[in-house]
């Protein structure tokens, strides 16, 4: 797997990449770290997703824990958000979520969070990942009553959803709501939350069977919910979620696609009017759309762009107290309410903009003018991912599509943090233009780094 924490936590295929083994050591390992930093006997929650492999790896997860003398607080099948959220509420000293979030069942993924509710620092990170790979550290065998136990959570679901009813100003009464859950961890929770809302709610791609999580649904394929939106009368938006449900993306209730830019854009505006937005400012990373920051600067508003990933849009927020930000990808995070991007909590928000407003969603979605921009994904290989740094093929390409591009457009090639892909973003007003210099870089890497 090369690295063994990413960017959004050790990933890779369950059983091959990401083994039994592994994940015990990643148990034992991160329960030294955190007995060294708190000087006791930890507790850690374990959450998962619907996949095949995760009740595999929480097995394993938490024989590991045990039996360096951590105790386990099982909270079964939930979001990733909900996990970071009840670290707090339940005052452990860490949470640990088993998910690869939108990727295919094959993969599996584990994600550690700090018992502050933030993803682990790249320091702790660190620490866990020198003890896994050292095979001469020798990890504690306590005995006897030092042995980790295991509890279960019994109310972690009403827990979470009544903490998401809390952050919501306006009663969602009288709305018709299609969910896409991703056959994933939203099957859990979105019923019962935007239900209990007062939403009449229909629900696809929820009955998952291990195998079926983000299988041609959920926020990575929207074809579906859009064509389930045309087709019934009534319904006044359509919300989707990725595996884990740290993303959301919608469709308006004509069926139109809207991204994460779209929906930041609505909230921000929404925000801003109501004295909400911190330093009138919104965080975003640079494969935010341009039609988001020369909206927020039309609007008083300030942009601010990271590194892909939303714990580098994390950092930023908290560096500089700003309290609202996100990626084009869904992942929103709002720190007034939560620690993590959380696709429950932005759809809940949105919805109740909507219901306030007396307001179409398609409506709102006329703030912002998005420039056209296309993604090319090329799959490469692990030694590809690599040599992408160092490739001068790939670098001259790259900066001919930058100078052909100029000031009228974006050029922005980067390797992906959890899948072996290299992607090709290009940007700009003319969409015959960037097709073609888009596919130019895709063909260089894909003969180069493939």
């Amino acid at each position: 797997m090369g690295r063994l924490f990413g960017t959004d936590g050790a990933r890779g295929i369950a059983n091959k990449e990401l083994t039994c083994e592994l994940a015990m050591k990643i148990g034992r390992a991160a329960a030294m770290v955190l007995t060294d930093s708190t000087h006791s006997r930890p507790r850690i929650l374990i959450g998962k997703d619907t996949r095949i492999s995760s009740d595999m790896l929480d097995g394993a997860l938490t024989a590991g824990l045990c039996s360096v003398g951590a105790d386990v607080i099982s909270l079964g099948v939930v979001p990733t958000p909900a996990v970071a959220f009840l670290v707090g509420k339940y005052k452990a000293d860490a949470g640990i979520m088993i998910s690869a979030s939108h990727n295919p069942c094959e993969f599996n993924g584990i994600k550690i969070f700090s018992g502050d509710g933030y993803k682990l620092p790249d320091a702790l990170e660190e620490q866990i990942e020198a003890i896994v790979l050292d095979q001469a550290q020798v990890p504690p065998c306590p005995v006897g009553g030092a042995i980790g136990r295991v509890t279960v959570a019994e109310r972690a679901v009403k827990d979470y959803v009544d903490h998401i009813k809390r952050t919501v100003p306006f009663a969602l009464d009288g709305m018709n709501i299609a969910i896409d859950c991703a056959n994933g961890s939203a099957s859990r929770t979105a019923e019962k939350l935007f239900t209990e809302l007062g939403a009449t709610v229909h629900m696809l791609a929820d009955q998952p069977d291990g195998i079926n999580i983000n299988e041609h649904c959920g926020s990575t394929h929207m074809e579906n919910l859009m064509q389930y939106v045309k087709e019934h009368e009534g319904i006044d938006a359509g919300i989707a979620f990725d595996g884990d449900a740290d993303r959301f993306l919608a469709v308006d209730e004509k069926g139109n696609f809207l991204d994460g830019d779209y929906i930041m854009a609505i909230i921000a505006a929404d925000m801003r009017s109501r004295g909400k937005l911190a330093g009138n400012t919104v965080v975003g990373t640079i494969m935010t759309n341009m039609g988001f920051s020369r909206f927020c600067e039309e609007n008083g508003m300030k942009f601010l762009a990271t590194k892909v990933g939303d714990r580098y849009v994390l950092e930023e927020m908290l560096l500089e107290e700003y309290n609202f930000g996100g990626e084009q990808s869904g992942h929103v995070i709002f720190l007034d309410f939560a620690t993590t991007g959380d696709g429950q909590l932005t759809a809940a928000q949105l919805l109740s903009i909507l219901k306030r407003r007396n307001a179409k969603l398609s409506s709102l979605a006329t703030l912002m003018t998005r420039f056209p921009q296309v993604m090319v994904n090329v799959t490469v290989t692990n030694e590809g991912k690599l040599r992408f740094y160092t490739d001068g093929e790939v670098k001259a390409a790259v900066e001919a599509a930058k100078t052909e591009m100029g000031k009228n457009g974006r050029v922005v090639v980067r390797v992906s943090g959890t899948e072996p892909l290299v992607r090709v973003m290009v940007e700009g007003e003319n969409k015959d233009q960037i097709d073609r210099v888009a596919n130019r870089v895709a063909d260089v890497v894909r003969e180069r780094l493939s």
